[in-house]
């Protein structure tokens, strides 16, 4: 039987995942590794590996990672990371298709100028979040993804910020402005505040505004994982 905690949120006993009961079925595990041996050669082809350095793009490696070792923090990092970001990806490309951008961060996928081949790929922002909730629903949410995943970004933030080139007016398809760290366009930096105040804030506002909140949402509506190793 599943226990409850004090919550009342079901926790995966440690003999039925002993058993497999919470297993990743094997379509799934197979037909992400698919999708993974695609976009990633593709992607550091066409825009080399700093590419590796957006959020998103490290979800990917992450959840085939997780996905194989049925990890509950490697899933639940991309959980917490990401979610509440691809929802508002998913917006802001509703929005810029029917001209009412939100925020610009999806203009790439309307430029024809950039190939079509890879901003399909880039679809992938509207299904891995509901991939990710399958598997945190499968083998359980870790508590301490909040954490792990913050401090990845801070420091994912920092190189961002210190080592990768900012916006340029024709960035071709050269990753700049990593996790926009200095603005919503890689064309030009934003001038609304000091560029050490809009880093300041991605580091301080994306836990607070996105990453807890979303850590809160899943540690009280999804099962608890144990908490061994990964």
């Amino acid at each position: 039987m599943t226990t409850l905690d004090a919550d009342a949120r079901p926790i995966l006993p440690s003999s039925a995942r002993r058993r497999g009961a919470r297993r990743i079925p094997a379509p799934v595990r197979i037909g992400y590794s698919l999708f993974a041996a695609v976009i990633l050669p593709v992607y550091l082809h066409a825009y080399g590996p700093t590419n590796l350095l957006y959020f998103c793009d490290q979800a990917i490696l992450l959840t085939l990672v997780g996905i194989w070792l049925e990890s509950p923090l490697l899933i639940s990092m991309c959980a917490v990371g990401i979610l509440a970001p691809q929802v508002l990806w998913i917006a802001d490309f509703l929005g810029t298709a029917i001209g009412l951008p939100i925020t610009g961060m999806t203009e790439y996928m309307f430029d024809p100028a950039k190939p079509l081949f890879l901003r399909a790929l880039s679809g992938f922002h509207g299904w891995l979040p509901i991939l990710l909730v399958y598997l945190v629903l499968r083998i359980g949410y870790d508590r301490r993804a909040l954490a792990a995943w913050t401090a990845s970004a801070v420091a994912t933030l920092l190189v961002c910020f210190f080592l990768m080139p900012g916006p340029t007016p024709d960035p071709g398809l050269t990753p700049v402005n990593i996790n926009y760290v200095w603005g919503m366009s890689d064309r030009a930096a934003q001038t609304l505040v000091p560029a050490w105040a809009w880093l300041a804030g991605l580091i301080v506002g994306l836990p607070a505004l996105l990453f807890a909140p979303t850590h809160l949402v899943l540690r009280r509506w999804m099962p608890e994982a144990g908490r061994t190793g990964l």
